[in-house]
């Protein structure tokens, strides 16, 4: 017989946590049903030796309104990265450009010219105080077209293009092309200057942890996973369930396996790794967690950071660990020597004896945002079938969370439940 509940949510990652922590506080009886065998669907940590692997490189930005509203901060024990980024240059020469009130020291590399004119990064600065400035439903409304044409468009030169910004965005949207729609990199810079990048102390796996611990016990239902889904039913694990309505809160691949007339967005992929350096602290990026990146491309390294710099607990021991990315996911010994050669270059000390402690090859880590981008994208299928994660709003921690509210919220309305300014857990 059909274990029968108010709400199902299929997928135990942040969209799904989120609409069910929603729906639990407004007393409506709710269960997740996760096909893996934890909590965080793409934000997953594996801990073991004393070491913290995030499933893929990834920050969390504490300037997110839908994390702000929900979350538990000092909690989660949020440890800061350097808001700024290494550039690294041909000939060992690199470049340190960050926001001068958090590393005035810096400021001598900003204005120099070896990473484009002066006039270039004021303008880009110029474009990143205005997005921090501007409402969010203005940026989702401005005309639309990508970044490259953005930047273009503003009068920045190709050498701060080329050598710092495509680098850089690259890694934060794990395309090179600066194809990205101009909207989401508005909303991207407003939080990058309204807040600073940083991990829990604990792994970016605390933050669904954390949604998963505010829900009644028994609610999230792990190593289910669902074959067939309907606005009443579920059956998942070779059990069924039925409830009055569902919402399927899975990866976009799965969700579109799972429902029909659900159009999922081309991913990005990303491989990240991480290694061991058995060095001094400060000999990498002077003891600093900031990102670095190549200037000149010369390899597959999109991004690389002493994750341990920021949070001594990803490797105890004062160990150091190195967390570095690159697009596509490919994993081979030819790929990890690539690496390390890239590496040598970037951080200008030899990596033969490093060593490799993990490496996630993600063919979906984020649903490209490509123009013209709608962050608003319907959560409701009708007859009480619903959709939420980051691909229907931005790829991004803040889009998935508050899709799975949106989500939620659309449930209540469905099942006549009135909502109130009830809080559950932390």
């Amino acid at each position: 017989m059909a274990e029968s509940v108010d709400a199902i949510v299929v997928g135990a990652g942040l969209a799904g946590l989120s609409a069910a922590r929603q729906l639990a506080i407004h007393g409506v009886d709710v269960i997740v049903l996760e096909s893996s065998d934890d909590v965080g669907g793409r934000v997953r940590t594996d801990r073991f030796d004393g070491l913290q692997l995030d499933r893929g490189f990834q920050l969390f930005n504490p300037a997110y309104p839908e994390a702000a509203r929900v979350l538990d901060y000092e909690a989660l024990d949020l440890k800061p990265f350097v808001p700024g980024v290494i550039v690294a240059r041909a000939g060992g020469r690199s470049t340190r450009l960050g926001d001068p009130r958090r590393k005035p020291g810096w400021a001598i590399d900003a204005i120099g010219p070896a990473t484009g004119s002066l006039l270039s990064k004021a303008r880009f600065a110029k474009l990143a105080w205005q997005a921090s400035r501007t409402p969010v439903g203005t940026i989702t409304r401005s005309p639309d077209s990508t970044t490259g044409e953005k930047l273009r468009a503003a009068g920045i030169d190709e050498r701060f293009i080329e050598q710092v910004l495509r680098p850089f965005l690259t890694g934060v949207f794990l395309e090179q092309d600066l194809a990205t729609s101009r909207r989401f990199l508005d909303l991207v810079l407003r939080s990058f200057v309204r807040g600073v990048p940083s991990v829990p102390a604990r792994g970016m796996q605390a933050i669904p942890e954390q949604l998963r611990d505010a829900l009644p016990a028994g609610t999230v239902r792990l190593n289910s996973p669902a074959s067939h889904v309907t606005a009443t039913s579920v059956t998942a694990g070779g059990k069924s369930f039925s409830a009055r309505a569902v919402i399927v809160a899975t990866d976009p691949t799965t969700a579109g396996s799972l429902l029909t007339g659900v159009t999922v967005p081309g991913g990005n992929s990303v491989t990240t790794w991480y290694h061991l350096a058995p060095v001094d602290p400060k000999s990498l990026t002077g003891g600093d967690a900031v990102l670095v990146v190549d200037g000149d491309r010369r390899g597959p390294v999109i991004n690389s950071v002493v994750i341990s710099h920021a949070a001594p607990a990803y490797a105890d021991g004062g160990r150091v660990l190195v967390s570095t990315s690159t697009l596509g996911t490919r994993d081979s010994a030819d790929d990890e020597a690539s690496v390390r050669a890239h590496l040598e270059a970037l951080y200008g000390t030899e990596t033969s004896d490093w060593t490799r402690v993990g490496a996630y090859a993600i063919p979906y880590a984020l649903p490209a945002m490509l123009p013209p981008l709608d962050v608003r994208k319907p959560v409701d299928l009708g007859d009480g079938l619903f959709v939420a994660g980051d691909h229907r709003d931005t790829a991004s921690i803040q889009g998935a969370m508050v899709s799975g509210r949106r989500a939620a919220d659309a449930v209540l309305a469905h099942l006549g439940v009135r909502q109130c300014g009830a809080r559950l857990g932390a």
